[in-house]
């Protein structure tokens, strides 16, 4: 089959996961949840705005490797806390059109890789059912599995990263439901 035979059903679950991730944001809301608010944030922006560190990712106590760990000392940090890791972001408020627009870029990387998949293992007289379940289980993987290698490596709370699965598994039935629509031999 012609990957071309498929950028109709790319484009368009690519398009559906954007408006449904909206949805999800600004109607439902439920991800309010995923950040806190500090109790004295003003005092803590005012010490991190004194260091003026460049945007990057910043652990929080700093370690650069293991026999540094083993140090009494270090250690005694980690006790004593805060164990943080705090991302700097370049100054002035957030673009949300380009945030917007790097979204809708990766729903199409992941509708493309989705389609890969799909061209190479089903064919054009698959049952619909089978096109959804299999470009549903490949978009799954392109939507989910960054929220588990989040809770693992970035300390995102057990909570965030399940709203995160809850997400991929709306994308991914959406997804499938378009390529399902879509597929070129439907």
């Amino acid at each position: 089959m012609p990957f071309g035979s498929l950028w109709l059903p790319v484009v368009a679950s690519a398009v559906a996961v954007w408006i449904v991730s909206a949805i999800l944001h600004m109607v439902l809301k439920y991800h309010r949840a995923d950040y806190k608010l500090l109790s004295n944030e003003d005092a803590i922006a005012s010490a991190i705005r004194g260091v003026a560190p460049a945007p990057g990712i910043y652990p929080i106590p700093y370690c650069t490797d293991g026999k540094q760990m083993k140090d009494p000392a270090f250690q005694k940090k980690y006790t004593d806390g805060p164990v943080a890791i705090l991302t700097v972001m370049k100054n002035g408020p957030p673009s949300m059109g380009k945030y917007l627009g790097l979204w809708l870029g990766f729903c199409l990387f992941a509708s493309v890789v989705t389609a890969y998949v799909a061209r190479h293992t089903l064919r054009l007289d698959t049952e619909p059912l089978e096109v959804m379940r299999i470009t549903g289980a490949v978009a799954f993987a392109a939507y989910g599995f960054a929220a588990l290698q989040a809770g693992i490596w970035k300390g995102e709370p057990l909570a965030n990263v399940l709203r995160g699965f809850l997400d991929a598994v709306i994308y991914s039935v959406t997804t499938g439901l378009v390529f399902r629509l879509l597929w070129p031999a439907a």
